[in-house]
């Protein structure tokens, strides 16, 4: 969209979330190739009519030169003349051309030659012809992410790949906590027992990793809202990366793309796809390029695993003392007879963005477990292994070991746990460590 038609849009946002009745809109929009059938069911997800209006005024920002004619035409023959009067004061004259197909060119792909596997490294070295990639002739502008190849460290080996994100700055980043722990008893969800043991680790354990660490404790929605919105408006650019970190209740919800929800403290949810959208590159540009890392312990009802049978082999023993059978407790007459120390965690979801990762503590549809004297497996965990393995290990894999790691606990010598994570992450992702 043109620079001028935009800075219209931001001039009237007021008046459009005002005003503007974003359901007669659909039909027209989508007819006239502005938004996607995906798209506008989104907008429509994202709440009230005030909170459709204004996600589609974000989203049409990011639909073309030919966008802001087009809506135009849609609130004229939708019969909101005032806006529409509103909008194309001052507004340059735009004449709607066609959209017209880009034509394709593929590059020509010359094949390697074909060797045994074995021969691999030796024709490296020798005779193996290599081909350049081919290129367009003139020379592209210098893209607005940087890119980083990380320096070998000198000691312990970690193993690097060809990009990594850049993790340098100092501080990192930015990381948000938010730890929903005492209910109001209109909401009929009970308080979250061991949430603070949980969040004390996460905070030393990213501040350690040389994030900037703001816990918020006990919000309603609309702090939960608020407080996002107000890290999605801080200036990241001296920074390299953005965390945020939410323990509190979970839901489901209804969706057209990504399940789940997290409670604020008033019992009313926020979908966690909202959540991630507020640091996406659209409403977060000073985070374009960047990683946005969430990590969701989020408790509520929901399917219990119990696991099926495998081989002795396949399970590995936890590492250490009696400690560990702090969340694993006997077998019971009843199956639904659970420990009073163990209580239920987490649904899930996942956004689209790129450079977005979300870690959940549980595979979405199921409980994940959290013990109220030592915390939650899902964080007990994920909290020992960056410490043991962050120098070395890349975050994808890190978060491989962690769910390794939960899958053999056990509640009630009988259900299981089974966290997960789904990335958007464009490149290997290092946290810095102390040497």
């Amino acid at each position: 969209m043109e620079e001028s038609h935009k800075k219209i849009l931001q001039r009237n946002r007021t008046n459009l979330v005002r005003d503007l009745d974003p359901s007669n809109l659909y039909d027209g929009l989508l007819e006239k190739g502005v938004f996607t059938q995906d798209m506008i069911d989104e907008i429509k997800s994202s709440g009230t009519r005030r909170d459709q209006a204004r996600q589609l005024v974000r989203d049409l920002e990011t639909r073309g030169s030919r966008a802001f004619p087009l809506f135009l035409e849609c609130l004229q023959e939708t019969g909101q003349h005032r806006l529409a009067e509103l909008l194309q004061d001052g507004a340059p004259a735009v004449q709607i051309q066609p959209a017209t197909p880009t034509q394709v060119v593929r590059p020509v792909v010359q094949p390697l030659p074909v060797s045994p596997p074995m021969d691999v490294d030796k024709q490296r070295k020798d005779d193996v012809p290599v081909y350049p990639i081919q290129r367009p002739s003139t020379t592209p502008s210098p893209s607005p992410e940087r890119e980083y190849i990380r320096p070998r460290p000198t000691g312990r080996t970690r193993r690097d790949s060809i990009q990594s994100y850049k993790m340098d700055a100092n501080p990192c980043g930015h990381c948000l906590i938010i730890n929903n722990v005492e209910f109001e008893p209109k909401t009929d969800l009970s308080n979250r027992k061991g949430s603070n043991i949980d969040c004390d680790k996460l905070e030393r354990r990213f501040k350690a990793l040389n994030f900037i660490v703001e816990v918020k404790t006990n919000l309603k929605q609309k702090q939960i809202k608020h407080g996002l919105s107000a890290l999605s408006k801080k200036d990241h650019s001296q920074y390299d990366c953005c965390v945020v970190i939410i323990l509190s209740h979970g839901t489901e919800v209804n969706h057209n793309r990504f399940p789940g929800a997290v409670y604020g403290v008033d019992g009313q949810h926020v979908p966690v796809q909202h959540i991630t959208n507020y640091l996406n590159g659209q409403h977060c540009p000073s985070l374009q390029g960047k990683p946005k890392l969430f990590f969701i312990q989020a408790c509520g009802g929901g399917e219990k695993d119990t696991g099926f049978e495998v081989s002795p082999d396949e399970v590995e023993p936890s590492i250490g003392g009696a400690d560990d059978q702090t969340d694993a407790i006997p077998m019971s007459s009843s199956s639904d007879s659970l420990s009073t120390s163990d209580e239920l965690d987490a649904r899930a979801t996942l956004p689209t963005p790129s450079d977005i990762l979300v870690s959940y503590s549980t595979f979405p549809g199921y409980v994940s477990w959290r013990d109220t004297q030592s915390g939650s497996w899902y964080v007990e965990t994920l909290d020992r292994i960056l410490d043991e393995n962050a120098a070395t290990d890349d975050l994808v894999t890190i978060l491989m070991m962690v769910n390794n790691e939960v899958s053999q606990n056990s509640a009630n010598g009988l259900y299981k746990q089974m966290p997960g994570s789904f990335n958007f992450l464009r490149k290997r992702l290092y946290f810095q460590t102390q040497a």
